[in-house]
């Protein structure tokens, strides 16, 4: 059994689509480009937003900044609300607590805005520390929010393991020698957690569940 255990939000613990995806609309609308279909809008679920402006719409770092800016004046109102935690999720983390288990976020969100959300959806209470990025846009890489989360948490690394639903999450862990879980219920493009050297994969919250506090692992 893992007995430390850094989990991504977005896609992992709660299904955030709607409001991401409308904040990005309404960034990219302030600069007159108008996208109507928000599927197109799902790649920025994950990674860091300005990079996903800079990758996606060709912005410079000036730039993409401005637009994370206009993200988060919607998103900071409204658009984390648009948001819905996993059935299965609050149970799951209650079991893990009950088993002894040492729990942290490591999303490349903002650490003020993660925290809101855990609030929001009252599972803020299962989490022995919550490491996000800084709203200034430093520590937004993955391997820079787990090597936070890990010196929080003092953890054996060998006894701990990362889950997330994207291939940063599982390069995170590996940077650090960590246990890479994948999560395929949330916005990995197909095959990419396989790609990204995961070593599990699984396909429910409940799978999960069975795999974190199995104590053969």
């Amino acid at each position: 059994m893992f007995e430390y255990i850094l989990f991504d939000l977005d896609g992992t613990l709660t299904d955030p689509k709607e409001g991401i995806t409308k904040c990005v609309q309404y960034a990219l609308a302030s600069v007159g480009i108008e996208e109507q279909d928000l599927d197109k809008l799902e790649p920025f679920i994950g990674p860091p937003l300005a990079d996903s402006f800079m990758e996606f719409y060709g912005f410079d770092r000036e730039n993409a900044m401005r637009l994370v800016d206009k993200y988060r004046e919607r998103f900071t109102v409204k658009g984390m609300y648009e948001n819905a935690v996993y059935p299965g999720i609050p149970e799951m983390l209650r079991e893990l607590k009950e088993a002894g288990c040492k729990i942290s976020i490591a999303s490349s969100k903002p650490t003020e805005l993660v925290e809101g959300i855990l609030v929001h959806f009252d599972i803020h209470k299962y989490f022995d520390a919550i490491v996000g990025s800084n709203m200034d846009g430093t520590r937004v890489k993955k391997e820079e929010v787990v090597e936070e989360a890990l010196r929080q948490l003092q953890c054996v690394k060998e006894k701990t393991a990362m889950v997330g639903d994207r291939k940063f999450d599982i390069e995170g862990a590996r940077a650090f020698g960590l246990t890479g879980i994948g999560v395929s219920f949330g916005y990995a493009a197909e095959h990419e957690l396989e790609e990204a050297g995961a070593d599990y994969i699984v396909d429910t919250v409940e799978e999960l569940k069975e795999l974190l506090l199995n104590d053969n692992v």
